[in-house]
């Protein structure tokens, strides 16, 4: 395959991989006021919803941030940190969002009938969106076309 033709490729995933995650998200969390909903409340089927759309969202920026960035920059610290950060960010919001079913949150059987979306688990959901923000913000500002990493740039004062 050709390099402008597996560069048009990666473009067109890296679209649908936004606009899927954009309309799960969107769905999960409107479908009350869709009237979609098959419970009342915020369920396990909109968790999942939200969750697979937050990781397309977060794949699409990653695959859109790699394709702006120089060919020849080169790897950084900064920007391998970030990665992992985000996909940290991921896995812990993934734990907290599924926390009731895997049997670690508040409100799990037999005491409930069903799991739900309580408030430590939206501050636990919170806190893996923030660190997947954090992580592509060290990953964008890392090394691209500049010759020193940005963290460089903070530590002398912007000269």
């Amino acid at each position: 395959m050709s390099k402008k033709k597996t560069r048009q490729v990666r473009h067109i995933t890296t679209l649908l991989s936004f606009v899927l995650g954009l309309v799960l998200c969107a769905i999960s969390l409107a479908a009350e006021l869709l009237g979609i909903d098959l419970t009342p409340g915020f369920g396990i089927v909109q968790m999942f919803q939200l969750l697979i759309g937050v990781t397309l969202l977060t794949a699409a920026i990653f695959m859109y941030l790699k394709e702006i960035r120089p060919d020849n920059a080169p790897h950084s610290l900064q920007a391998d940190i970030g990665v992992r950060l985000a996909a940290t960010g991921l896995i812990f919001a993934y734990v907290a969002g599924l926390s009731d079913l895997i049997g670690i949150g508040t409100h799990v059987a037999p005491v409930f009938e069903r799991p739900f979306v309580g408030p430590l688990q939206l501050g636990g959901l919170g806190l893996g969106v923030l660190s997947i923000i954090i992580g592509i913000l060290l990953y964008h500002t890392s090394r691209g076309s500049r010759d020193a990493s940005s963290m460089e740039f903070l530590v002398s004062n912007g000269k």
